[in-house]
C-alpha cells in the first residue's frame, strides 16, 4: 500500500500553494485522532512557513468531511471516561484557531457532505468553493451535542443569529444553491470535478498577491465583526502600520503612480 494511502492528512505544495487534504475517503474524511493531530500541526507549519502564501483546504474522495468519527468516538464513551469530549480541548480548539488565525488566505474546496466539524473546518476558511453535490449540516444536534470547532463563532457571521440557531438547532442539509444563497459557499460550480482545480486557482491568485495585507484584513475584521468601532479602529490603526512598513505596499504604490502592475513578493 502506497504511503499517500496510509497517510491521514497529505500537504502537498506547488509554488506558494499549499493543498492540505483530508485523506480518509473511506470513512468520507472522518476525524480520528490521527488526522486530526496531523491535521493541528499541519496547520502550524503552514503558518510558521513564509514560503507558503495561500493554502487549500480539500477532502480526497466523494465528501468533503463528515466531522468527528463517531466509530473512535463509541469507543471512548464505552471506556467509561469522564471527559468523553476532551478532543475540544486537545484537537477542534487548536484546529479551529490555527485555521482562523493563518496569517494569509485560506480555500476550502468542498465538494460533497461538510458535516459536524467538517462544515466548521470549511466555514473557518476565507473562501468556499462548491459544486453541485456540496452540502453543508450542522449535525452536532443529531447526537445530542453542541456545536464545536469554531461554528458558534463562525456560523453567525456568515448567516446571521436567527439562522444560525435554525440550523444548529434543525440539523437539516442545506443543498448547495440554497448554501450559495446563504454565504455559506463563496462560488458554486456547474461541475463537481473542477472544485479542486478552481479553488487552487483561486489560492495561487491570491498567493501572488499582498500576503502582509491579506493576513492584516483577517485580522482586523475578526475584531471589527464583533468589537465596537473603537476596537475596529484600532485594529485597523495598527494594521495599517505594519501593511505601511511593507515593500510590497512601497512597490505597489510606486508602480500604481507610473501606471505598472505591481508585483508583490509577501513582503
Amino acid at each position: 500500500m502506497s504511503e499517500q494511502a496510509t497517510e491521514p492528512l497529505l500537504v502537498e505544495r506547488d509554488g506558494a500553494v499549499a493543498t492540505v487534504t483530508l485523506n480518509r475517503p473511506e470513512s468520507l474524511n472522518s476525524l480520528d485522532t490521527a488526522l486530526k493531530e496531523a491535521l493541528r500541526d499541519a496547520l502550524g507549519e503552514l503558518e510558521r512557513d513564509r514560503s507558503v502564501r495561500a493554502v487549500v483546504l480539500a477532502g480526497a474522495g466523494r465528501a468533503f468531511c463528515v466531522g468527528q468519527d463517531l466509530r473512535e468516538h463509541v469507543a471512548t464513551l464505552e471506556t467509561g471516561t469522564t471527559d468523553p469530549l476532551g478532543t475540544v480541548v486537545a484537537h477542534y480548539n487548536p484546529i479551529a484557531a490555527r485555521l482562523a488565525g493563518l496569517p494569509k488566505p485560506v480555500v476550502a474546496a468542498v465538494r460533497g457532505v461538510a458535516a459536524g466539524a467538517g462544515a466548521s473546518l470549511a466555514l473557518l476558511a476565507d473562501f468556499r468553493i462548491g459544486g453541485p453535490k456540496t452540502t453543508f449540516l450542522m449535525a452536532f444536534a443529531k447526537v445530542g451535542l453542541a456545536g464545536d470547532t469554531g461554528v458558534s463563532w463562525s456560523l453567525p457571521r456568515l448567516v446571521g443569529h436567527a439562522k444560525a440557531i435554525e440550523l444548529l438547532m434543525l440539523a437539516e442539509p442545506v443543498p448547495a444553491a440554497e448554501a450559495q444563497r446563504l454565504g455559506l459557499l463563496t462560488r458554486l460550480l456547474d461541475d463537481d470535478e473542477l472544485v479542486l482545480p478552481v479553488a487552487q486557482e483561486l489560492a495561487a491568485q491570491l498567493a501572488a498577491g499582498p500576503t502582509v495585507a491579506y493576513g492584516a484584513i483577517k485580522r482586523q475584521l475578526s475584531v471589527g465583526d464583533a468589537g465596537t468601532l473603537a476596537d475596529a479602529l484600532a485594529a485597523e490603526a495598527q494594521a495599517q502600520t505594519i501593511c505601511g512598513a511593507t515593500a510590497d505596499h512601497r512597490n505597489a504604490t510606486a508602480a500604481f503612480v507610473a501606471k505598472e502592475k505591481p508585483t508583490f513578493e509577501g513582503r
